[in-house]
């Protein structure tokens, strides 16, 4: 709780962290439109799929500009920047009149929250080096709590917006003036561009990387996947039909995932990296049972099993890279998350075509597989390790 301590009490420490929580205060709001979106164009659960992949798309294509980017204006200067471009751009999905125009909007977005994420893990970095902390962990925790805070009051007063701009407006200019009262205190920060350059990725690099980076991509993948399918998968399988209510299992997934962030460090002191991860995707397990139950309050539940088992496990990969013999920690880590991240994005279109196949009950059956999966994976490279 150390580091939550220093975010909550220092401005320095607060500031980065909540553009953490501000990106996904945008996405959770998002989120909670895509059944209206889906609707307003009449298109089917591949359709949206297709869309959902544009915006990986756009994220895909923005990895390799990013650290220019960076390196030219500085990390402070572009994390700025880039939460209040991505705030403004997510409009635009709203209001699209077409089909086209809603994939190419989905894919400037992609550009615009990719820049975003990487900056502001960048500045964080940055800043546990110079300050010599570690909020790292508590950072994703605000990330969390972004999404609990747009899809869950986002979920409580989506009924007095008759329009859903108006709703999605209200959160841009919400996320942009609380920004803008915090954003002094990082701003001016130039990063370490001697950092940022000759990191190159071959076959012996990846080897002692592989068994997690499988991990990360069907971990993070599963997050996408409940992120931008769990509202649908309460109204079109479990048929709720209520606004309010339907949001909730995302809530419940957020809540979780932040509290069991929040408390991760303490608990991976005691009982160390690989059973963590293999508690995590038990607890995992156990919840996504409840979510094929196909009952309200159950399912409910079960999204926020999924968070708390989840919310453990991708920190601690992130360690176990920093630690792997034979490269950098930096190298490690920052290729973990790479393909982490892949799997968060391509997961959304892959499972809208499972669910064209047969239904979302199908989509979230291959998430328990997934998460199956990897306590296999876990097991061997435990094992592997002498642990």
């Amino acid at each position: 709780m150390n580091s939550l301590q220093l975010i909550l009490t220092r401005l320095r420490y607060f500031g980065p962290a909540w553009v953490f929580a501000s990106l996904n205060i945008i996405v959770g709001t998002w989120v909670l439109y895509i059944p209206k979106v889906k609707a307003k164009l009449a298109i089917d659960d591949a359709q949206l799929g297709i869309a959902l992949f544009c915006f990986a798309i756009g994220t895909l294509a923005m990895i390799p500009l990013s650290s220019r980017i960076i390196d030219r204006i500085g990390v402070g200067k572009t994390t700025f920047f880039a939460i209040v471009v991505f705030s403004f751009l997510f409009l635009v999905p709203m209001i699209m009149p077409t089909y086209l125009t809603l994939c190419i909007s989905l894919f400037f977005v992609g550009l615009s929250g990719c820049l975003t994420d990487i900056a502001m893990n960048a500045l964080v970095s940055d800043i546990e080096q110079d300050d010599e902390v570690h909020i790292m962990s508590a950072s994703h925790g605000f990330f969390s709590l972004g999404g609990v805070i747009g899809a869950g009051i986002g979920s409580m007063i989506i009924t007095y917006f008759e329009v859903p701009l108006t709703h999605m407006l209200c959160a841009v200019v919400f996320v942009i003036v609380t920004n803008l009262m915090v954003f002094r205190v990082y701003f001016s920060i130039k990063g370490k561009k001697e950092e940022q350059v000759k990191k190159t990725y071959s076959f012996k690099v990846m080897k002692p990387l592989l068994g997690l980076t499988v991990i990360a991509f069907l971990i993070m993948g599963s997050e996408g996947a409940i992120e931008h399918w769990s509202k649908l998968y309460l109204q079109d399988v479990v048929l709720i039909a209520s606004e309010k209510i339907s949001g909730f299992g995302f809530v419940a997934f957020s809540a979780m995932m932040t509290l069991g962030r929040f408390l991760g460090d303490a608990v991976s002191k005691r009982f160390g990296s690989f059973a963590i991860i293999i508690g995590g995707c038990f607890i995992s397990i156990l919840g996504f049972t409840a979510v094929l139950a196909s009952h309200l309050v159950i399912t409910i539940a079960g999204f926020g099993l999924v968070g708390l088992g989840f919310s453990v496990i991708i920190p601690e990969l992130f360690r176990l890279a920093g630690k792997a013999h034979g490269i950098s920690s930096a190298q490690g880590i920052s290729f973990v998350a790479g393909f982490g991240y892949l799997g968060f994005l391509l997961s959304p279109p892959i499972l809208g075509f499972l669910s064209k196949i047969a239904s979302l009950r199908l989509s979230f059956i291959t998430l328990l597989i997934a998460t199956m999966t990897v306590i296999f994976i876990t097991f061997f490279l435990n094992k592997r390790n002498g642990s």
